[in-house]
Order: structure tokens, then C-alpha cells, then sequence
């Protein structure tokens, strides 16, 4: 399906996204840039939005819609190493799209947050996985969270572009972000609610680019 098509079939499910067409194909792009350099996606967000980011990567490390076949290349190699067993690894595998969740390790996450500053939980993981060919995505309903503000000055001062995804206003972590989406709501229930179809439609058009041939 062309992404033209698919926003437009989103856009009509929920109008409120209407508005914010050409930054959520922008970000959709930026991630494609990002994948064609060899790079990864490094996700954060609180809460819900932690929630969020967690299901972004399940549906970006495996296939969402598409179908995502591994290089005949190696599948012939898992088939060679272990026969009978390689073959089967071959027929069940995907191909997959690098993405890691900074909030998924709870042994990392309260190792800084004890040892080092809370706030700074996502910054230190960004010093550690990240590359300059990597992008950050900062899910924030407010745009205000200190930890996804640092983490966008972080990705900032290693070359690492950043998308954010917010309520209304942007909040202070706007000023960080090359591509903004911030869906038209200000209640942190209403905002989550537009988060979903945002990060369902940046998935769909990512796997057109890669898998829809």
C-alpha cells in the first residue's frame, strides 16, 4: 500500500492527525535514512509511554504486516551449521529491524538511577548504545519529562537525530527534535490514545519501504 494511501486511511479513523501528515511521513523517512546506514533505534518514554515504546520494538524487531524473509545467504549458512535444525531456523526466522527499548532493563535502568541521578537513566544507555548513525525516538505525552530531555541533549551532542513524539506543546524537549509529532492533545489519556495509530502508521510505511516488493 502507498504510504500516501495508508495516512490517508489513519487520517480518516482520526481526523485529530490530520494536521500532522507531513511530520509523521518526515519521521517515517528519518527512520528509513537511519536503517538504509546500518543504524538503530534507540526508544524511551515513561509509563505508558514506556509501554510504548516496548510494543514500537516488538513490532519493529519482527514482522508486523509484512512478510520478512532472511537473505537466501543465510539461510544456506544456519543450514550448513546445523543441518536439520539450520533449516528449520531458516523457514522460522525474520529479518529485523534494530530498536532496544532504554527501559526494558530494570537491573540497568535502577543501577543508574541509584548510583548515578534518575533523571539521567536514559542519557547514560545513549552514551552507551548509541552511534551516529542511530536516531532516538523521546515519547513524552508532556514533552517535559527531564529524563527524555536529557536524552535528547545526549543523542544532540553525538550526532544522533531525534524524533519526539508529544501532546499539544512540545514541551521543553521541542527545541531537540528534528522531526516533531505532536498530536493535538493536552490530557495525558487523550494524547496516548493518538500515540497508538502514530506509531502503528511509522511501522506500516517503514515495512513498505523494506519488505512491500
Amino acid at each position: 500500500m502507498r504510504n500516501d494511501k495508508l495516512i490517508d486511511q489513519v487520517c480518516e479513523r482520526y481526523p485529530a492527525l490530520s494536521d500532522l501528515r507531513s511530520r509523521i511521513s518526515d519521521a517515517a523517512e528519518m527512520i528509513i535514512g537511519c536503517y538504509n546506514k546500518g543504524g538503530k533505534l534507540l526508544i524511551c518514554g515513561n509509563g505508558g509511554s514506556s509501554a510504548d515504546a516496548d510494543h514500537l520494538v516488538a513490532e519493529l524487531m519482527k514482522s508486523f504486516e509484512s512478510v520478512r524473509p532472511l537473505e537466501e545467504s543465510f539461510k544456506n549458512r544456519l543450514y550448513e551449521i546445523s543441518g536439520v535444525r539450520g533449516k528449520y531456523l531458516a523457514a522460522k526466522l525474520e529479518h529485523s529491524l534494530p530498536a532496544i527499548s532504554l527501559s526494558s532493563n530494570t537491573a540497568l535502568t535502577t543501577a543508574v538511577s541509584n548510583d548515578i541521578d534518575p533523571s539521567l537513566v536514559f542519557a547514560q544507555q545513549i552514551i552507551g548504545y548509541g552511534n551516529e548513525n542511530d536516531l532516538l525516538i523521546g515519547i513524552s505525552t508532556s514533552g517535559n519529562s527531564q529524563n527524555i530531555v536529557d536524552a535528547c541533549i545526549t543523542a544532540r551532542a553525538l550526532n544522533i537525530k531525534v524524533i519526539g513524539i508529544t501532546g499539544k506543546t512540545g514541551g521543553k524537549m521541542k527545541q531537540y527534535c528534528d522531526v516533531l509529532v505532536n498530536v493535538p492533545e493536552t490530557r495525558t489519556a487523550m494524547v496516548q490514545e493518538l500515540h497508538l495509530p502514530v506509531l502503528h502508521m511509522i511501522c506500516r510505511m517503514i515495512e513498505n519501504h523494506f519488505y512491500s516488493h
